[in-house]
């Protein structure tokens, strides 16, 4: 099992190189508040003093530490020679060995040393002094975190080799604070807090929470947070600091045993140097030696479960439990991931070489996709919305179709405005019939309203027909965001192509109007049945007027013969009629309470006509008004008489009657135009746009953009995708060589 942490050391290093956290390896979380003996412990781990130091916040940067084991006999990580490469050879220039040893560049390798360290960020360059580890990690820090005490999230990655350390993978976090000081942030504390949640978060790590023993136990920011992410404890392993500065009379025997907080993993108490141990330059080695002392003095019985030594070993063994645990897991992860990655970059397509056949390709893809959306045969088909032909066949169906339905045959036309069509059509004349230019003025007006639907219906169908480009399958839509200005020439094509089509739509769209209103066929076979009833209906007004007269006749005392004269229809005679006799005398029944034997008075003329319903009275126009007043005079009932009995001897009943049978005759008309409309429209529609397109698109695109001189700049591919094809080449890369060292491990391995 010692073999694990060596493996998931090269993992680290591979996708460090892509800067990719997509594979959440098993590592140790070093998590604790600021002052509280991180650092501390990390050096006893590794035996030798190379973390920064100072007063507050001193860790601004993760450090991802991976100490790696290897004896002076073991060649895997020693060579004979290694090349010191300063900052400014990192330009990748080819090796020249005589220009390397003409600059002195060569040093001793790594055979002889004890100990030394790589970041992963000066590549090769090979560190034996850890006061200069300590500064490359002080610079590094202040390159991306500044020197304002702020943090940064973006790693430092440093290996050290040994022959006095256990294989471990620990990542050094930022202390948790609560107030900032300095030129701190204020919301340095959430900064942290986030930061540290990213980390142990990951399922695949094991917390290592560190606590002053100085310090209540039950307060522990650290074991906190452990508990947020890990509330059963099986990944976190507390550690217990400065066991040797606790206030005299007390110990830590309670905390170590567990009976304060039990921690499933464990708790372990270690021995720090102090500060001054650190002035004084005190030695690892000694520092150890004197823990060692400490605990067997103050801690007898339990000095062989405490210490670094044993945190070290401890740490090693739950280390590769817990990598032989997730590697199963980890192996599927990054299998799917290689395929998915696979995918990823095929989408993305390969590097254009012969720029003219790669346009003419794009070009009849996108015209076929085009016409796929629009016949329903498009192989991604949406689910989400109507879209294509499906789109344009609602159009058509149910908005157009009911908004047509909607639209009643006498919307806009009130009865007084038939009858006053009636009386105009007429003219000087007497109508004895329906008059045909009052139904056809009336019927034209009607259908006129069907123009605007249409002309929107057209509207609708074109804006759809742009709306296509952007539902051309995925296949195409990946091409367009590859090459954007290839995009656009194409939309200004379709689009251009669109327009240059609306106004011959919209003309053979207003001409079907046009030719209903051109002609009004009443010897259609639909309207026929209709205009047949006219005799019949005004057949039956006659039948239905003789009796009344007959009535009418029987109970009056009026004479034969002056029945036969107008009683004044005309609205202006002031004279009595001619009396032949006394015994003639013409008297009416009474009229508006006058007695029945009162002799008519040009006041109280008798009205032979039927009252005018009260739906079809409306107030005078003002110059029908002045021509009853200059005719008849000044009396309101002359005024009105007037107009009820002057309608160029047509009966009042007749004449609703007329205008009953206009409206049957609108309608009846109306309904076989727009149905003929209903039906013609969205053909037009097909033939003149949609069907012009689907046949000339591909040969408009031709034509504009398949041109030598234009395949250039127009397949310039866009700076965003050849950026994601190179970072998804290079974790496909990671992930293959990542599958690679995971194969290698043998079952032998894992136990």
């Amino acid at each position: 099992m010692e073999a694990l942490i060596p493996v998931i050391n090269k993992l680290q290093d591979v996708f460090n190189t892509v800067g990719a956290d997509a594979i959440q390896l098993p590592q140790i979380i070093v998590l604790g508040t600021q002052s509280s003996g991180k650092s501390s412990v990390i050096e006893s781990l590794v035996g030798r003093s190379f973390l920064p130091r100072g007063p507050g916040i001193v860790t601004r940067r993760p450090l991802i530490l991976q100490l790696v084991y290897s004896p002076k006999e073991s060649k895997e990580h020693r060579s004979a020679e290694e090349v010191l490469r300063n900052e400014g050879s990192g330009s990748g220039i080819p090796w020249n060995p005589v220009a390397q040893l003409s600059n002195t560049l060569f040093a001793k390798g790594t055979v002889n040393l004890e100990e030394w360290g790589k970041f992963l960020h000066t590549k090769d360059k090979i560190y034996s002094d850890f006061d200069q580890i300590r500064q490359e990690i002080e610079r590094e820090t202040d390159r991306m975190a500044g020197s304002n005490k702020g943090i940064c999230p973006e790693a430092i990655n440093l290996k050290i080799y040994s022959t006095r350390v256990v294989n471990l993978t620990l990542v050094d976090l930022p202390g948790i604070t609560k107030v900032p000081i300095g030129d701190q942030p204020e919301d340095i504390e959430n900064q942290i807090r986030n930061l540290i949640i990213k980390y142990i978060s990951n399922p695949n790590s094991i917390i290592l929470a560190v606590t002053a023993a100085n310090t209540d136990m039950a307060t522990s920011e650290a074991i906190k947070m452990a508990k947020e992410v890990d509330p059963d404890g099986r990944r976190t392993l507390a550690v217990v600091t400065k066991l040797d500065l606790m206030d005299a009379g007390t110990d830590a025997i309670d905390i170590l045993c567990g009976r304060v907080i039990p921690v499933k993993l464990g708790i372990i108490g270690v021995v720090n140097r102090s500060q001054q141990d650190i002035i004084d330059k005190k030695s690892i080695t000694d520092a150890l030696k004197d823990e060692a002392t400490y605990l067997q003095r103050k801690y007898p019985t339990i000095a062989t479960r405490n210490g670094t030594p044993y945190l070290a070993k401890t740490l090693n063994r739950l280390l590769m439990h817990h990598i032989r645990d997730c590697l199963p897991e980890l192996k599927v992860r990054v299998n799917v991931m290689i395929s998915q990655f696979q995918s990823l970059l095929n989408s993305y397509g390969e590097d254009v070489s012969d720029k003219s056949q790669t346009l003419l390709q794009i070009i009849t893809k996108f015209a076929s996709a085009y016409c796929s959306t629009i016949e329903g045969t498009a192989r991604n088909i949406e689910t989400t919305e109507l879209c294509g032909g499906a789109r344009i066949c609602y159009i058509f169906h149910e908005t157009f179709g009911r908004t047509l339905d909607s639209i009643h045959p006498l919307v806009g036309l009130t009865r007084m405005d038939i009858l006053t069509a009636i009386r105009n059509a007429t003219g000087p004349r007497p109508a004895l019939f329906v008059p045909e230019v009052s139904f056809e003025l009336l019927v034209k007006r009607q259908i006129r309203r069907l123009e605007d639907p249409s002309l929107r219906c057209v509207e609708l169908v074109h804006e759809e027909m742009q709306r296509i480009v952007q539902h051309c399958g995925t296949e195409v839509q990946q091409e367009m965001l590859r090459f954007p200005r290839l995009h656009q020439r194409i939309v200004d094509v379709v689009t251009q192509l669109l327009r240059t089509r609306l106004p011959a739509t919209n003309s053979m769209v207003e001409n079907l109007v046009a030719i209903e209103l051109a002609y009004i066929n009443t010897k259609h076979p639909d309207f026929h049945r209709e205009a047949a009833l006219v005799s019949g209906l005004l057949k039956s007004t006659d039948a239905y007027d003789e009796p009344r007269r007959a009535r009418q006749a029987a109970h009056s005392p009026v004479p034969h013969l002056f029945k036969q004269i107008p009683a004044i229809t005309d609205g202006h005679d002031n004279k009595s009629p001619p009396q032949t006799n006394n015994s003639e005398s013409p008297v009416t029944p009474q009229v508006n309470g006058s007695p029945e034997n009162k002799v008519l008075t040009p006041q109280k003329p008798v009205n032979l006509l039927p009252e005018v319903p009260s739906h079809t009275s409306r107030k005078l126009s003002d110059r029908e008004q002045h021509d009853c007043d200059v005719i008849g005079g000044r009396s309101e009932t002359a005024t009105q008489n007037c107009y009820t009995k002057t309608v160029q001897g047509i009966s009042m009943m007749q004449l609703n009657q007329m205008g009953d049978l206009v409206e049957r005759l609108i309608k009846s008309y109306f309904y076989i135009v727009r149905k003929s409309i209903q039906d013609s429209v969205p053909k037009a529609v097909m033939h003149f746009l949609v069907n012009y397109v689907k046949d000339n698109l591909q040969s408009e695109l031709v034509t504009h953009l398949y041109k030598s001189d234009q395949a250039e700049s127009l397949l310039n591919e866009s700076e965003h995708i050849a950026q994601r094809r190179r970072e998804a080449a290079d974790m496909l890369k990671a992930l293959q060589r990542a599958g690679q060292i995971i194969s290698e491990i043998r079952e032998t391995h894992m136990w």
